[in-house]
């Protein structure tokens, strides 16, 4: 889906082919009023529908169908790292008036939300979370009987609604001949070049289709009642977590193909990056969101279900998308067990390595140590060191005194590390031969009893 500039979003009535009056609504009267504080911060896209199958591209002024049409207006609020209240201004600067403050903060405010305020339906699914990850999602929407505004965090595929009605999917595709790259192919055009008999599909597009578990924005059905539009906006919310979870899967799949041929720079590298920790990040704020619109949208059917103007086969449409974002949320729990498994095993590789490396430190060492050892006793700077010219008799004994001082040192510490481990070994011997004394002393009191008993019996009956 492709949001229109807001240049586009803002054409004058005159230059609209869908309008068939030049006259100015009282709502756009008075928002002229109201100064705009942030242009062109956030993208914002109008729509009118008939009610017969037809939409129109309108004007932003916020007013509400008559009769059996009804509008829509979606507020895009940029992937950038804001803080809540900027995007407030931003909501405030575009839809006020006729919302107000109470509406602004239910359709901006974090976490899931599904109740009435003035008269509408307003629910939320906000994700807590820095904006500019693409695992934050925030879905708002407050719906009336002839006005839906919705309220969404970055470009949602599939949203809106194509006038020209050609979609890709459509289309004959055929495989990508060996000349297309010298330049040779026809209509060159950003996703194929069209041929006589198909249209040729390029290699990055198949891969960005293949994510895709939707149409396409021309394939939309233009919906006829509001209810429809309710469900459209809610399925292509269910439809971009569909395609993330897809595209998680996709990438943990050539990871794990990585891992298996890559060597140590690939999985020191993975490490060094942080890479599984912060998949599983995300996938915990997916997981939130999920939550959310778990909790939210079974509520929302609730409450729609008594409103007229709710049909009553979009009921059923509301409970596919329950049941469509429960086995999504299992699909992201098995992802995680598979992040958890990968990030075990690249531990478990990592403390290898670390044991390797002390193993050849340790291997080095008891090379040098009793080099060191050696060095050190010849290298004192005392007397009688042998095979040395030292002939001083004053000195002769130094030599002796300091492997003496050596040797308590050393058995002192034997003593003082040594005796515990010595100590519970001694106790425990002694407490494996008390329990024998203790076992033969009953053994051959069992066997006095049984001699006396022998005795005692006739026949193989105790006499009384």
């Amino acid at each position: 889906m492709v949001f229109p500039s807001l240049e586009e979003t803002n054409t004058e009535p005159e230059e609209m082919e869908s309008e068939s009056t030049l006259t100015v609504s009282p709502e756009t009267k008075k928002r002229e009023k109201y100064t705009i504080h942030f242009p062109g911060a956030v993208k914002r896209r109008a729509y009118r529908f008939d009610g017969q199958g037809n939409f129109f591209n309108k004007e932003w002024d916020l007013s509400e169908g008559q009769g059996r049409e009804f509008c829509w207006y979606h507020v895009e609020l940029p992937r950038s790292n804001q803080k809540l209240a900027l995007a407030a201004q931003y909501l405030i600067d575009v839809l006020c008036p006729p919302l107000k403050l109470h509406d602004i903060l239910a359709l901006v405010s974090n976490g899931p939300f599904i109740g009435n305020v003035d008269g509408a339906v307003v629910f939320r699914v906000n994700s807590a979370g820095p904006t500019g990850s693409k695992f934050t999602h925030r879905l708002a929407a407050r719906v009336t009987e002839n006005t839906v505004i919705t309220v969404s965090l970055g470009k949602v595929p599939r949203l809106g609604f194509s006038p020209t009605g050609q979609s890709l999917l459509s289309e004959i595709p055929i495989v990508e001949s060996p000349n297309y790259g010298r330049g040779e192919g026809s209509n060159k055009s950003g996703s194929g070049t069209a041929e006589s008999n198909g249209i040729v599909i390029r290699e990055h597009v198949l891969e960005f289709l293949l994510t895709m578990n939707h149409s396409e924005e021309a394939d939309n059905p233009v919906p006829t009642r509001i209810s429809n539009l309710l469900v459209h906006i809610i399925d292509t919310h269910v439809d971009h977590l569909q395609d993330i979870v897809t595209k998680l899967e996709m990438d943990l799949d050539a990871t794990e193909i990585e891992l298996d041929n890559g060597g140590y720079i690939l999985k020191k590298q993975m490490l060094d990056d942080r890479r599984f920790p912060k998949m599983h990040l995300n996938l915990q704020r997916l997981l939130q969101v999920i939550a959310h619109g778990e909790q939210v949208f079974p509520r929302v059917k609730d409450k729609c279900t008594s409103k007229p103007w709710f049909a009553l086969e979009d009921i059923g449409a509301l409970e596919v998308l329950v049941g469509r974002l429960r086995r999504l949320k299992e699909s992201v729990g098995f992802i995680a067990n598979r992040v958890t498994a990968i990030q075990a095993g690249l531990d478990s590789w990592q403390a290898e390595q670390i044991n390797r490396k002390l193993y050849y430190l340790s291997f080095l060492s008891m090379i040098f140590l009793p080099l060191s050892i050696v060095t050190g006793i010849f290298g004192m700077n005392v007397g009688g060191v042998p095979w040395t010219e030292q002939k001083n008799p004053a000195l002769r004994d130094g030599f002796i005194n300091v492997l003496l001082i050596c040797a308590a040192i050393l058995l002192l510490l034997l003593v003082c590390f040594g005796a515990i481990p010595v100590y519970t070994r001694l106790s425990a011997w002694r407490k494996r031969q008390a329990s024998k004394k203790i076992w033969s002393s009953t053994r051959r009191s069992f066997t006095k009893r049984g001699n006396y008993s022998g005795e005692t019996h006739n026949g193989g009956y105790l006499l009384l």
